[in-house]
């Protein structure tokens, strides 16, 4: 699949086939997210890889939007590190490019994906900071839930013309 065809057919995926993502994808997801741009290249980004059953029956009672995690085999949560930051704020930024690539990576390779906002609601940063255990300086993004899709979707082209202002509003 080239780029284009990539970005013009992914779509949030919430309804998964009971199928283990191998470790190889999973490595392959996780390599086209931290290929991401970041401001001065800082990189401030963590990743949770969740595979555990039990944490991820969890999610959904902490996360209201996050019912298809109960299907999916794999997620993960894309977080900041403060530490990290040469220019305050930016971590959400970078953290976002990661984040899209992941999604872009995971319809590359087959899989299906959702993004599940986390950052800035501050009940669903504090209930990933709770579930998992992050450090203060570790700061919740982005939840992506993940697994081989049980639906396909077509895509509504989403280009408007009106959105569109050359040189100045």
């Amino acid at each position: 699949m080239d780029t284009m065809e990539a970005l013009m057919t992914r779509r949030s995926i919430r309804k998964y086939e009971q199928k283990t993502v191998s470790e190889d994808l999973i490595e392959k997801i996780l390599r086209a997210a931290m290929a991401a741009p970041s401001a001065n290249n800082e990189q401030p980004w963590h990743f949770i890889v969740v595979e555990d059953r039990n944490v991820l029956d969890l999610i959904p009672r902490v996360h209201p939007y996050a019912q298809m995690v109960k299907e999916a085999t794999l997620a993960i949560l894309v977080c900041g590190d403060t530490t990290l930051e040469k220019h305050p704020g930016y971590w959400v930024v970078d953290c976002c490019a990661a984040t899209e690539n992941l999604l872009l990576a995971c319809h590359a390779l087959g899989l299906g994906a959702v993004w599940l906002g986390v950052y800035p609601r501050a009940e669903r940063m504090q209930s990933m900071n709770d579930l998992f255990g992050l450090p203060a300086h570790i700061k919740p993004c982005a939840l992506i839930s993940i697994g081989y899709p049980a639906e396909k979707k077509d895509r509504p082209d989403r280009y408007k013309t009106e959105r569109v202002h050359r040189n100045h509003w």
